[in-house]
């Protein structure tokens, strides 16, 4: 009941900023905000098969085109035809436009969720650099096999996408996945991606199928990169596969690490902080990637663990701060007049050990 009080919350305060901020801030800066959301969901995603369970997969940008041109192709084909029924039954077309853009989200995001259990069965018997190969070669062969296909638009990309990507649906979206992938790594299913990351054989020993949750980590990180790409081709109107290389798949990493692999407060920071960083630094025009790269650089060597490592930010947290600025040095253990430590809970004298003289 209370989780469920808490996401009619977050849903009625979602769509009253949905329609708050577009009027407060300008459209450049909106957009800056619709890709920290949508990068929010890729990193969040990943961090589930690279830090949760302990992979390297560097083809996210792969399931991110698959599930990006399946939701297009859905709503650009079929859309008019489900536009037209729906008028003619005198159904509201703003209503059934959403509820037929939703469910191409999820298609798009079952599509990438399949491709990444076929790729994922066969080679996550792999380990460490053969399985980055492996994901790297999936990611470029995607985006070979959608330049040959002209029903997507082919090398000339795919335009005149509806627009149906707001606010709302990508800071929901990015909730849902934050929400699954915490409530999944707090559950029992979370501990065996947790043993398959620290020791895989002896959580093979122990009779855990890492297999099974290596594959399982790769359907969900697919599904809501999927999500993520249709989200990203409904609001830019088009979707070209220069946007899927093995570039965004790189960035996409960089995110999960430099927030703390295994924290999912640091990868939705880091999102942020990676794509608002670029566009800060555009005044300094040729200089802006050497200075992204030195304070990247800078970051790794600081915090190799990332800006979180493994700790995450809760309302506890928060809570609990004062009492820990407040929180009085303990003193240490009191002593008798022939130096042994007195321990109150037990009442007995504890002889301290005597130093040894080397003179």
């Amino acid at each position: 009941m209370k989780n469920l009080v808490l996401v009619l919350a977050v849903t009625v305060v979602l769509v009253f900023l949905n329609f708050l901020i577009p009027t407060l801030i300008n459209p450049y800066i909106f957009q800056i905000l619709i890709l920290c959301g949508i990068n929010v969901i890729l990193a969040v995603s990943l961090n589930l098969i690279n830090g949760f369970t302990g992979q390297f997969s560097i083809g996210h940008a792969g399931f991110m085109a698959i599930g990006g041109y399946t939701c297009a192709a859905i709503t650009f084909y079929l859309g008019p035809h489900v536009a037209n029924k729906a008028a003619s039954m005198g159904l509201s077309a703003t209503i059934v436009g959403t509820s037929f853009f939703v469910l191409s989200l999820v298609a798009g995001g079952l599509a990438s969720a399949i491709a990444g259990f076929l790729v994922g069965l066969p080679s996550l018997r792999l380990r460490g650099d053969y399985l980055a190969i492996v994901t790297l070669g999936f990611g470029e062969i995607i985006r070979v096999v959608i330049l040959n296909v002209n029903a997507v638009g082919g090398a000339r990309g795919f335009a005149d996408i509806p627009r149906y990507t707001n606010f709302f649906w990508v800071s929901f979206f990015a909730f849902v996945t934050i929400v699954v992938v915490r409530n999944l790594t707090s559950s029992t299913h979370g501990r065996a991606f947790l043993s398959v990351r620290e020791d895989e054989i002896a959580a093979e020993a122990l009779g855990i199928n890492t297999t099974r949750y290596k594959v399982l980590a790769f359907v969900i990180g697919a599904f809501f990169a999927g999500v993520a790409g249709g989200l990203f081709g409904h609001y830019l109107m088009y979707l070209h596969t220069n946007s899927f290389t093995f570039m965004k798949s790189f960035e996409v990493v960089i995110m999960v690490v430099l927030g703390g692999m295994g924290s999912i407060t640091g990868s939705v920071i880091a999102a942020g902080l990676l794509t608002v960083l670029p566009e800060a630094l555009r005044p300094v025009k040729e200089f802006r990637m050497v200075i992204y790269a030195s304070l990247l650089i800078f970051l790794m060597i600081a915090r190799p663990q990332g800006l979180f490592g493994m700790r995450e930010l809760s309302l506890q947290t928060f809570r609990s701060l004062p009492f820990r600025m407040g929180k009085k040095e303990q003193k240490g253990p009191e002593k008798t007049r022939d130096g042994t430590r007195f321990q109150k809970r037990r009442g007995t004298k504890v002889r301290a050990p005597k130093r040894l003289d080397h003179s």
